[in-house]
């Protein structure tokens, strides 16, 4: 669990900073934050999918295919299920609460509890680094979004206090049950069958996918392409 550990010292980092310095970071420090954890997680989505792929060239290709292949039935599998619909609307909650905060409000504290669980709970990278973390023992997902909910944490303590930081709470019951059930359930299963690597390879594309959208280069609809994770080990072990 130490993705999540990472990710619930970030939010607390933040908030602590926030709460000290009285006001968020400068929109230049800020731009730039983004741009090396953009450019980082970048190159770390391009290494996992890279070190995931093995052997002769031929079967490189093969394993790079059933990736991709599986990016597109689990796009066409999470649109069916509204997973990008579901986030974006609880994504809306959160942002309608952060428009009606009014500072030293008596019960901002719950409001800010309540929107940044919302906020921080629905990231698709959130249940991305948490299976990583656990089939793995990858936290450097987990970290980037521990980064940049730190950022953001930094800058609503101002608006709801120190009721911000609480919401580290259910990220740490969430993604540390999804950590704990994919490495006691998951991976051995998935060992025993030496399906790991196509997990992580298509796991990669998602986190370069991630990337893309912290530097704001391309808005893709990250939730729809979760169930991807299932199918690249299926179509694997189906293919032989």
């Amino acid at each position: 669990m130490i993705g999540t550990v990472l990710n619930v010292a970030g939010i607390l980092i933040g908030g602590i900073i926030g709460l000290a310095a009285g006001k968020r970071l400068s929109p230049a420090n800020e731009f730039l934050f983004k741009a090396a954890l953009g450019v980082l997680a970048g190159f770390y989505g391009l290494w996992l999918t890279w070190a995931s792929l093995n052997g002769p060239f031929l079967q490189v290709l093969k394993q790079l295919l059933v990736a991709l292949i599986a990016l597109m039935l689990g796009k066409l599998t999470g649109r069916r299920l509204h997973l990008q619909r579901a986030s974006n609307s609880l994504g809306r909650r959160a942002r309608d609460h952060i428009a009606a905060a009014k500072p030293g409000d008596a019960q901002s504290v719950g409001e800010g509890f309540k929107t940044c669980a919302l906020l921080f709970c629905a990231a698709p990278l959130g249940v991305l680094g948490a299976l990583q973390d656990g089939l793995s023992g990858y936290p450097y997902a987990l970290a980037v979004k521990g980064v940049m909910e730190g950022l953001a944490a930094m800058g609503f303590v101002s608006m709801f206090g120190w009721g911000v930081m609480l919401a580290a709470l259910p990220v740490l019951a969430w993604q540390g049950t999804i950590t704990l059930a994919s490495g006691r359930l998951l991976a051995p299963l998935l060992q025993a069958h030496a399906l790991i690597d196509p997990v992580n390879a298509a796991g990669g594309l998602l986190v370069f996918a991630v990337a893309l959208v912290i530097l704001e280069l391309k808005k893709i609809p990250l939730a729809d392409y979760l169930p991807s994770l299932a199918f690249a080990p299926l179509i694997t072990w189906l293919w032989g």
